[in-house]
């Protein structure tokens, strides 16, 4: 299966897109945020980034979703900043501020192509909102070398659904977190007041995009969504909102990931609900709850307590893979 970006790039409607992105910079609206700052003139809005890409790192990463790691590996990189601050992010280190290495989309499709030949079953965008115009010139640059495995946008979610309107095509697969139930809980634990509504729209225009169902081939999914969901400790409603909402909203057909993998970072370890792991009585709540609810696809974990929140300040962050 031809990736989507690689037929738009022979149609010349991939570097269109990328055009209209880069016009985006102008009065930033990638995200919901909208701080229609100028990022081409240096200005910065909630992310603290200018026009320019910024990575920590690339890698062949075996932790996701067995469909898309395989055997030969997610090819994983992972962009600096995020439009959210979750209190509790296991990807702080990179995710709360603008720090990393600065590259060009040509350095940045040069990444594409390297992790391609090393074997990776496909390009794993973590994080990429604010990156968007640099990710797809690079993408128009790796299609151009011969970069022809899918696209993988990982998210948190908290998406502008117009700009998602834009990678029409682009993206083969959409990767979003749904975080929560209800707007109380978003704004309390990661600093935004919209969530929801942003959320339910964003993931609804994915799902119209590439469809509700998940394209496999060899084992690896070449196309489709999937949407993840991490269970917090002492949040069983949360989960059943967004369990909920998703079946009023999007689809019972659609593949879930619920996640056991909370873990409590420092800030966050004296926590009255946070401070602790997912209980398996937590997580099996969840779990049987969104089968009752007719959702068949599902990806699901132990719940145990290895530790597996990664260390960006080494040369390989996921020290046990």
């Amino acid at each position: 299966m031809e990736p989507g970006y690689v037929s738009l790039f022979r149609k010349g409607i991939l570097e269109e897109r990328a055009g209209i992105l880069d016009g985006v910079l102008k009065s930033c609206v990638l995200c919901p945020r909208k701080c229609r700052v100028n990022r081409t003139a240096g200005e910065r809005g909630f992310c603290d980034l200018d026009n320019r890409v910024m990575v920590d790192s690339a890698l062949a990463h075996y932790g996701e979703e067995p469909v898309l790691s395989g055997k030969g590996g997610s090819g994983t990189i992972f962009f600096s900043s995020c439009n959210m601050r979750c209190i509790y992010c296991q990807n702080r280190q990179i995710s709360h501020k603008a720090a990393g290495r600065v590259i060009n989309s040509g350095e940045l499709s040069r990444i594409m192509i390297r992790l391609q030949n090393e074997g990776c079953h496909n390009i794993n965008a973590v994080t990429p909102t604010p990156h968007l115009p640099g990710i797809a010139r690079a993408l128009l640059s790796a299609a151009r070398a011969g970069l022809s495995i899918p696209f993988v946008y990982n998210c948190g979610g908290y998406e502008n659904s117009d700009m998602i309107g834009i990678l029409d095509g682009v993206v083969d697969i959409y990767l979003p977190d749904f975080k929560y139930g209800n707007d109380r809980s978003s704004l309390e634990f990661s600093g935004v007041g919209d969530y929801f509504s942003n959320a339910v729209q964003a993931i609804s225009e994915m799902v119209r995009q590439v469809g509700d169902c998940l394209e496999i081939e060899g084992g690896v999914a070449k196309r489709g969504v999937i949407i993840r969901h991490l269970v917090l400790p002492g949040m069983v409603e949360n989960s059943m909102e967004v369990l909920e909402a998703i079946k009023r909203n999007i689809s019972t057909s659609v593949f879930l990931s619920i996640m056991s993998q909370y873990t409590p970072v420092r800030p966050v370890a004296g926590h009255p609900l946070l401070g602790r792991r997912v209980t398996k009585e937590e997580y099996d709540r969840v779990v049987n709850e969104a089968l009752d609810m007719g959702f068949d696809n599902l990806f699901v974990q132990e719940v145990d307590d290895y530790q597996l929140t990664p260390d960006f300040d080494n040369d390989t962050p996921f020290k046990w893979e």
